[in-house]
């Protein structure tokens, strides 16, 4: 029977992956209490340039920066999908906590794949070349990617240059765009643009299926800070900054 979806995972698998996701989503939003989103020191000073000078009132800029944070934490689980989607590929198979993202099962090839290209440092770069080039160097045959799903150009290249001053090239170290890692690893060159059109279809067939249970739980934060404000008659901003600042010399008197 011909897939629905895309041709290079079966539908079932398809949207097993979706539904991982979707749970990354659910945990990403449920845990968002205001003990989680005080976790990193909010930038009080910032909240107030954002809220003045882009006409944004205080409720609003929070809520933005609540799904800051729930969007940091789903760009990893947007990673972790595809690498799921690219192990259930005939012929290859996923890490699973092994050093690599995906290999090809003959040994043939190695990937390390990042959601987007500008998620590295300098020193993670230069670890991530290292750690490629020890898996060539061990597999004779096995050519090995740093895959880059959200690239600013379409390539497939000698990974080679210059990182923390020094210089790092191998003949079978390559970094490549997600369009052309999904083409490699499928045979098919359309495969990324496929895997794009099927996603709004699969999602909201996935989306009938869920008990209503399994609904998205709103974040606490917001909520715990407005009530909190009830008492201490503070601004939004005051009370936040008060949470996180109170033993900065005067903030105590906010």
């Amino acid at each position: 029977m011909k897939n629905k979806y895309v041709d290079f995972v079966s539908d079932e698998y398809f949207l097993n992956c979706i539904d991982n996701l979707y749970n990354s989503y659910l945990k990403a939003k449920a845990n968002i209490s205001k003990k989680k989103f005080y976790n990193n020191k909010i930038d009080a000073i910032k909240l107030t340039f954002d809220s003045k000078f882009n006409k944004i009132d205080e409720e609003s800029i929070i809520e933005s920066e609540i799904l800051r944070q729930i969007d940091k934490s789903i760009n990893n689980s947007i990673g972790t999908f595809h690498e799921q989607i690219l192990g259930g590929i005939n012929g290859y198979e996923m890490g699973k906590l092994s050093g690599f993202d995906i290999k090809a099962n003959d040994d043939t090839l190695f990937a390390d794949i990042k959601n987007k290209h500008n998620t590295m440092n300098s020193s993670a770069a230069e670890s991530l070349f290292q750690k490629l080039a020890r898996y060539a160097d061990t597999y004779k045959r096995a050519k090995c990617y740093w895959v880059q799903i959200l690239a600013k150009s379409s390539f497939n290249i000698k990974w080679m240059g210059e990182i923390n001053g020094k210089e790092y090239s191998h003949s079978r170290v390559y970094k490549i765009s997600g369009d052309r890692f999904y083409a490699l690893v499928t045979g098919q060159e359309f495969a990324f643009y496929k895997l794009y059109k099927a996603l709004p279809i699969a999602i909201s067939d996935f989306l009938q299926t869920i008990e209503e249970s399994k609904s998205i739980n709103e974040n606490s934060a917001l909520s715990e800070i407005k009530n909190e404000v009830i008492d201490t008659k503070r601004s939004l901003f005051d009370q936040i900054t008060f949470e996180n600042y109170s033993y900065y010399l005067g903030f105590d008197k906010l």
